[in-house]
């Protein structure tokens, strides 16, 4: 198999993230229990709250004027052993908003820090979001449920709090097609208006996301500790971090250690999904790099639309710092920032930590690259890469690149292609294959004769490698002008059903597909603060 991504953009990622360290699928949840099956309408079962007063802050969230329903996740809320419908009803939009708190509710915000934009901020925290509780699905697994947009906290560094109605939609929407498309991420239960206007560059009507998560617990949540050279406050966290994501680590001879190369691990897998869709998260701060190896916070974020490896759309990376290209680098360097903060715990001699942190923070390239080989793989309609596949993976990115080709329908479209024979609906029929890619098609298809699998089987599995749906950057906005500027919600509606099946094309629902026109681009994606 291929050991690097085969793809010449990444060329050099990993050694521009040392200089700048140098520099300063479908929905498989349960189906829905029977009534009886609640005990409550919300199941806590806490633990982080069981962690002493310096993790976190108690307080309750900021009632709202006047909360409505926007959404309910209902399967999700039936993986999580919730009553939807009482979570649509006026008590459960009530305690969404913050307006009440459900029984077992122990409302904390957490303290963290981290390195934003390279640089170390020692105090950052929830500033806008209120952690209710943990709940335990029903196949055992436990999610933390938190409120985004909650009020004001001790960490709110003199914001309000609050977030606009647009970031929440956006989230949900971003959210839940990620899980749909199979990458790790938070997840959205429900979302509600307030009521109320937030103010930002002008006055917008505001909402409350409740969002899902394995755990909110950060490489900025170890950074806050390390800091202060509070070395019981690690052991804690690292104890607690492996009960929960890491089991495996515990018997360990160091299990530090080994929660570090659990980590590397996810991460390598999680970037290498991001790149492979062509989504670019836009902030990836250390305080934005959950431990559990989930996608979390969709403010700048955005799929691309034509493919540039250079791609940049959040309004405050003025630098490209977290361009398409640079996240694998990135990771890597957020990765050793989690490693320095872990030295106190693997070994007393400081030089041998380092020596055994460094070891672990080098495996990264190697895992990502792994990872992204065997996607390109699948996406291609591969078996497995071998080294004469550079050149031909290389050049498909070359031509995407200087023919401002559509990241997406590109690799749709090949998977259209991949069985002759299908009568799958094509997205091809839709949106032609350009003729620019005619020579290096004959290539390809020479290739995938030398392959082991059978037209029907390859075409299965590049369906589901290559999205027809993915959220399109005009149409989330569009979605958020019509819900701000007319209240009317059935865009948001209508583009989320279409985004939970992104893998299967179909004619009527083409325009959810199609590329924006040259006045719908969208160039930039903001954060809600």
């Amino acid at each position: 198999m291929v050991s690097k991504p085969v793809n010449m953009f990444y060329a050099g990622a990993f050694d521009a993230g040392a200089r700048r360290k140098a520099d300063r699928d479908t929905d498989n949840t349960p189906s829905r229990p029977s009534a009886s099956t609640f005990l409550q309408p919300l199941p806590f079962d806490n633990s982080y709250a069981t962690l002493p007063p310096g993790f976190y802050a108690r307080l309750a969230p900021t009632p709202v004027d006047k909360p409505g329903l926007i959404r309910v996740n209902r399967p999700l809320a039936a993986y999580l052993g919730v009553d939807a419908d009482w979570l649509a009803s006026e008590a459960g939009v009530n305690c969404v908003a913050g307006n009440a708190l459900p029984e077992g509710a122990e409302p904390i915000a957490a303290v963290y820090a981290g390195h934003q934009f390279g640089s170390y901020n020692p105090q950052l925290g929830d500033g806008r979001a209120i952690l209710l509780g943990e709940l335990i699905a029903t196949d055992g697994r436990r999610f933390d449920l938190q409120l985004k947009g909650s009020g004001p906290t001790p960490y709110s560094r003199g914001g309000d709090g609050r977030s606009p109605l647009g970031p929440v939609l956006r989230e949900y929407l971003l959210s839940e097609a990620m899980h749909r498309l199979g990458v790790p991420t938070t997840r959205a239960l429900a979302a509600v208006t307030t009521g109320e206007l937030v103010v930002r560059e002008q006055p917008l009507p505001g909402a409350v996301l409740a969002r899902v998560a394995s755990s909110h617990i950060r490489i900025g949540t170890l950074e806050f500790f390390a800091a202060r050279k509070d070395t019981r406050a690690l052991e804690l966290l690292v104890q607690h971090v492996i009960a929960r994501h890491y089991p495996e680590a515990a018997t360990a001879e160091k299990p530090a250690l080994a929660l570090l190369q659990g980590i590397v691990a996810r991460q390598a897998a999680l970037i290498a999904r991001w790149q492979l869709l062509g989504f670019i998260h836009g902030v990836m701060n250390t305080d934005n790099m959950l431990l559990c190896g989930e996608t979390i916070d969709y403010g700048p974020c955005a799929f691309m639309d034509t493919f540039n490896p250079e791609q940049v759309f959040s309004s405050i990376d003025r630098g490209g710092r977290y361009a398409y290209r640079n996240q694998p680098g990135i990771a890597h360097w957020n990765l050793s920032c989690l490693a320095r903060a872990l030295l106190p715990l693997l070994d007393e001699d400081r030089e041998a930590a380092v020596t055994q942190a460094q070891a672990v923070i080098n495996d990264f390239p190697g895992q990502f690259m792994d990872s992204h080989s065997a996607g390109m793989a699948t996406k291609l309609g591969l078996t497995t890469l071998v080294d004469s596949d550079t050149a031909l993976v290389e050049d498909l990115f070359a031509l995407m690149a200087d023919n401002g080709l559509d990241f997406t329908l590109t690799f749709r479209q090949l998977a259209d292609l991949a069985d002759p024979d299908s009568t799958a609906e094509k997205l091809s029929d839709d949106f032609p294959v350009p003729g620019v890619l005619t020579a290096w098609l004959q290539r390809w298809q020479a290739r995938l004769a030398d392959d082991t699998q059978s037209a029907s089987q390859r075409q299965a599995a590049m369906y589901l490698a290559n999205p027809a749906y993915i959220p399109r950057n005009h149409q989330v906005e569009a979605v958020i002008d019509a819900a701000q500027r007319g209240e009317d919600f059935e865009p948001f509606h209508l583009l989320l059903a279409a985004l939970d099946a992104p893998h299967a094309y179909r004619h009527e629902d083409r325009h959810f597909a199609a590329p924006p026109a040259a006045d719908e681009v969208v160039t930039q994606t903001f954060c809600g603060t």
